[in-house]
């Protein structure tokens, strides 16, 4: 038990106030201290592969995916109820299900392995379901154990979070690719047996981030929730999940700009970020960043030089090494500042 909270403690993604209650034994699907031990590592690494992929997919954003935005449950504590939050719950619980999906499949653990439930059975024209297909049921299901059962919460937050863990989930199998080998007389290819894969985990991150583009704002009626969580096998009002939407991610409040430090809100402002300006290789997103973190906050983008050393001029040499020269070169990076002069307007709670 100790070891599994200093995991998730370790990636900051569990409040200060986590206690063993927050866990119930009714929660695991297997029981004893195994049940910890044997997931706790793929729990950890599929969170942390959330969080990585919520700073990429936010890296150029006002709002970029810090650290104290990473607490996956309500318990003890209010939380924001926004989209990011939204997003937040999402990946988290996608990256769990995938990095168990993945292990499962590899044959990391005794009691799981390739999904071959349809294997025999026609799919399609010219093709049968064949090979190793990612287990994706056993991934959900531990997914649903672990990043369910964080959420202590009792009210339309907690529903929130809920919905959006399951919005997470669903994005594993929305992105889920079919793959074919071809058999047959000489490579004729008369028949192909056919699996299910996971889709790279980026894709993934893509997927959600157009999904927190579109989220769905929802104005829940509180006298109509029942307190309970799905985790614990409570009834929960289904309208409160929005079966119609159950692939969409939902908040019930609207963001603040993200422009300006509050230290109250957990908000450090845009000033002092970089931004990308005139850069090769990178989307019109991206090329707009200056103007979305600096300028459009009232801040003034400011150039600055770096020498960078990097290796160049390289040669293969018989057998088997390749020599490169160390080159300089200057780059320009570019960094949203305060004009100089100007009065920084601290409000309520700001910092």
């Amino acid at each position: 038990m100790g070891k599994l909270f200093m995991l998730w403690a370790a990636l900051g993604i569990c409040c200060a106030t986590f206690s063993a209650s927050a866990w119930s034994v009714n929660n695991f699907l297997i029981t004893g201290p195994k049940a910890y031990l044997t997931y706790t590592t793929s729990v950890a690494l599929g969170a942390q592969s959330g969080i990585e992929e919520c700073k990429f997919q936010f890296a150029w954003e006002r709002w970029n995916c810090p650290e104290n935005a990473l607490q996956l449950s309500t318990h003890n504590r209010l939380r924001s109820a926004t989209r990011e939050t939204s997003f937040i719950h999402a990946i988290s619980s996608a990256g769990v299900m995938y990095i168990i999906t993945k292990n499962c499949s590899m044959g990391d653990f005794e009691n799981c392995g390739c999904d071959g439930s349809k294997n025999g059975k026609t799919g399609g024209h010219g093709w049968i379901w064949g090979g190793c297909s990612d287990n994706v049921e056993f991934g959900e299901r531990i997914s649903k154990l672990f990043v369910d059962s964080l959420e202590k919460g009792k009210d339309a937050r907690a529903l929130m979070n809920l919905h959006n863990n399951r919005a997470g989930r669903l994005a594993v199998r929305a992105t889920m690719k079919r793959t074919c080998k071809c058999h047959g007389i000489s490579g004729s290819c008369s028949i192909q047996t056919c699996w299910l894969q996971l889709a790279d985990f980026r894709e993934m991150g893509d997927y959600l981030k157009a999904k927190y583009d579109q989220a769905l704002k929802i104005e829940m009626d509180k006298r109509q929730l029942r307190a309970g969580n799905s985790a614990e096998g409570h009834w929960v009002p289904a309208q409160a999940f929005l079966p119609s939407a159950e692939a969409e991610l939902i908040f019930l409040e609207e963001s603040p700009d993200y422009c300006t430090c509050n230290s109250s809100l957990g908000i450090y402002g845009t000033e002092g970020r970089e931004c990308l300006q005139n850069s090769h290789n990178t989307s019109r997103w991206e090329r707009r960043s200056c103007g979305r973190l600096c300028t459009e906050c009232g801040l003034q983008v400011e150039e600055r030089k770096t020498e960078v050393i990097s290796s160049c001029n390289c040669k293969f040499q018989w057998c088997c090494t390749v020599k490169c020269d160390q080159c300089r070169h200057v780059v320009s990076k570019y960094y949203c500042t305060r004009s100089p002069g100007s009065a920084q307007s601290l409000g309520k709670g700001s910092a």
